[in-house]
């Protein structure tokens, strides 16, 4: 296999665990970004602030300080230690279900308010108009922005490298302390990963193709 990519089985190795902690992350961020961002807009005083608390603190807080935290001092607190891989993926999941809370509920917000006077008149309860007709809408303007928070958690997953998670960066500095070989090693990383993040943006372009599929907008699509 010619130079640089003689190195690339090897530096493949570290994938699934890349994998792992984006697909995992981005199940974490998605659910905690739709609760808290329905819990932001709560009229319950304890749901409400239990969601600011939430979204503050981890919007507040460097990444790789909560990796570390939750890593290393978790289990001095509590006496429980999680696996390395697995506080990569509640760590990142839940900093960037923090910034994604706050999109969810921008797009509950867009929706405009005569589609829940439609929905009264109808007789829906709250729940279902909730279900049927503000979500099916804030999901659509949602998504763009959520799909770029996606991207953000791939990049953040570098990070679980200095929690002894061996993904595609720690793979990478161990060749580099092998071979020397900086160049061709990152110059690889930054491919990798912008191939992947194209992955993720056009898995976003699709949902959000199929989410517009068929919706009337009255004329101002």
């Amino acid at each position: 296999m010619p130079a640089p990519f003689d190195l690339l089985p090897i530096l493949l190795k570290g994938l699934p665990a890349t994998l792992a902690v984006t697909v995992g992350g981005i199940a974490v961020a998605l659910v905690s970004a739709l609760l808290a961002g329905l819990g932001r807009s709560s009229r319950d005083p304890i749901v409400r602030w239990t969601s600011i608390f939430y979204i503050e603190t981890f919007r507040g807080v460097s990444a790789i300080v909560l990796l570390y935290w939750f890593f290393f001092a978790l289990p001095l607190l509590t006496g429980l230690r999680l696996p390395a891989i697995l506080a990569g993926i509640v760590v990142l999941g839940l900093n960037i279900g923090a910034y994604g809370a706050e999109v969810v509920r921008a797009a509950i917000e867009s929706v405009p308010p005569g589609q829940r006077q439609a929905a009264k008149a109808l007789n829906l309860s709250a729940w279902q108009t909730m279900r049927y007709v503000v979500l099916p809408q804030a999901a659509l303007a949602a998504t763009p922005p959520l799909g770029n928070l996606m991207i953000e958690l791939l990049k953040s997953t570098a990070l679980v490298s200095m929690i002894t998670v061996v993904d595609l960066t720690q793979m990478g500095m161990f060749l580099r302390t092998e071979t020397h070989r900086s160049l061709a090693i990152f110059s690889m990383l930054l491919l990798i990963y912008f191939v992947l993040s194209q992955c993720i943006a056009l898995t976003v372009r699709l949902v959000e193709w199929r989410l517009s599929h068929g919706q009337d907008y009255g004329g101002t699509r």
